[in-house]
C-alpha cells in the first residue's frame, strides 16, 4: 500500500505535518524549521514527496524521496 505524501504546513501559529488522504496531524512544532526537519525524515522513510507550504498556505518547495518517475530508469 502507497503511503501518502507529507506536507509541512502552517496551522494556527504552529507547524504541522500531515499525511495526504489521513485525518489529524502526524506531528505539530513551533518553528517551521523543526517542522520541515520532521516532515523530511517522514517523507525519507516512507519514501514519498514532501511538500512544504509557506505561511500562505500555498507550495514553496517540494522534494521527492523516492518513486519519483523521472529518475526511474526506463
Amino acid at each position: 500500500m502507497t503511503k501518502g505524501d507529507i506536507h509541512t504546513v502552517p496551522r494556527e501559529g504552529r507547524w504541522a505535518n500531515e499525511r495526504e488522504g489521513d485525518d489529524g496531524d502526524l506531528s505539530t512544532h513551533d518553528t517551521k524549521e523543526a517542522a520541515v526537519d520532521a516532515g523530511r525524515d517522514v517523507a525519507r522513510k516512507d519514501k514519498v514527496e514532501h511538500l512544504i507550504h509557506n505561511q500562505d498556505g500555498k507550495i514553496g518547495e517540494r522534494n521527492s524521496y523516492g518513486g519519483d518517475p523521472a529518475s526511474s530508469p526506463g
